[in-house]
């Protein structure tokens, strides 16, 4: 027996991506599912493949920048499996582009989805984690929240700058029975690159990626070496990069 079997574990963003890998990767090893976003036919052909393969997974179609969507997901998560032992918020938005590019429209969403996104999620699992006395947030930052990605990625790194300092202020005082993680990665093969609607920034960072990106199961990996940790153990930050990336 792992220390993965038989926990309720939420992803947000779970359509595609570092989401779905680790969804994936999850079940195999037991856990029991809660796929997240906002495209459903994703999730649910994702939730039938797992269920045929004898696992256990829920699909649930969340805008996590509306609090009220969240708030009914973590209720609907209860109810139907009587507990949450782990909240992965991953759903995240990287929009690149110089800031004289003026892209207000996109900073706000970066705003809403990557910071506000998580605290919501927060928020609505807290209370379920401080009543079981035990729980786990994984937060996934960036190497952009280490260093500012610049030019064209600073509200973006603005952003998982935020993620990385919530989650520590948050490990410090939910106390010693609720866990907390912080996940960095640095170039991985995603739907991320395609955030960008500054066409010379997308072509530059899908170049990036291409070059160098590794696959999304390797963020999974990482996800799951914190999850299944004996309780009194707290990974709080783990970072992982493609051996080529210098950034």
């Amino acid at each position: 027996m792992n220390n993965i079997s038989g926990k309720v574990v939420v992803i947000t963003g779970a359509s595609s991506g570092l989401g779905e890998a680790t969804a994936r990767h999850l079940a195999a090893k037991g856990a029991w599912l809660v796929l997240v976003a906002r495209r459903k036919e994703r999730l649910d052909t994702l939730a039938s493949e797992i269920l045929t393969a004898g696992g256990k997974a829920l699909a649930l179609q969340v805008d996590v920048t509306q609090r009220s969507d969240i708030e009914q997901m973590v209720a609907r998560t209860v109810e139907h499996f009587g507990r949450i032992d782990v909240l992965v918020s991953n759903a995240g938005l990287m929009s690149i582009a110089p800031i004289s590019a003026s892209k207000v429209d996109e900073w706000e969403r970066m705003i809403d989805i990557n910071v506000k996104g998580m605290l919501y999620g927060i928020a609505a699992a807290l209370p379920i984690f401080e009543k079981q006395q035990t729980g786990h947030f994984i937060n996934i930052s960036s190497i952009a929240g280490m260093k500012v990605f610049s030019p064209g990625g600073t509200v973006y790194s603005g952003t998982k700058f935020a993620v990385r300092a919530i989650s520590e202020g948050l490990r410090h005082e939910v106390g010693a029975h609720i866990r907390t993680t912080t996940v960095s990665p640095g170039l991985v093969d995603t739907e991320l690159k395609f955030g960008s609607s500054h066409a010379e920034s997308l072509a530059a960072v899908n170049e990036f990626y291409r070059q160098q990106a590794i696959p999304a199961d390797s963020v999974a990996r990482a996800i799951a070496y914190a999850i299944e940790q004996p309780a009194d153990v707290d990974i709080n930050e783990v970072i992982l990069r493609p051996t080529v990336q210098e950034f």
